[in-house]
């Protein structure tokens, strides 16, 4: 999504909600794809059931950590790097949706030096 240069004006508000919208669906995107990764892994590795994987998968993304014991090495290396890949889309997903709101205050410092 291409955004305005400094010398431009500002869009309509419309348009900003628009762009918060297309950011926040891809945010979702990108939480979703992640839950499904998270969740085929503790179904393969831990041996879990669906329904228990994606509570795993789910509770790592949202930062709270996993539920239950691992029955094996291969499932504890598998949540370690789960839960390290979980904080880096935690970082990706919040800039992805606050790039619109900080390039709209910037752009408004930017058309106020004028």
């Amino acid at each position: 999504m291409k955004y305005e240069h400094r010398t431009q004006r500002m869009p309509p508000p419309r348009h900003f909600l628009n762009r918060l919208v297309v950011h926040a669906a891809w945010g979702g995107v990108v939480i979703a794809v992640s839950d499904a990764l998270g969740t085929l892994g503790y179904h393969h590795f831990a041996r879990f059931n669906w329904v228990d994987a994606f509570l795993n998968a789910s509770m790592l993304l949202a930062g709270m950590g996993p539920i239950g014991d691992l029955p094996n090495d291969q499932a504890k290396l598998f949540a370690a790097l789960f839960a390290l890949y979980s904080g880096l889309v935690l970082i990706l997903v919040a800039g992805l949706m606050l790039a619109p709101v900080f390039h709209r205050v910037l752009h408004h410092f930017h058309l106020e030096d004028k």
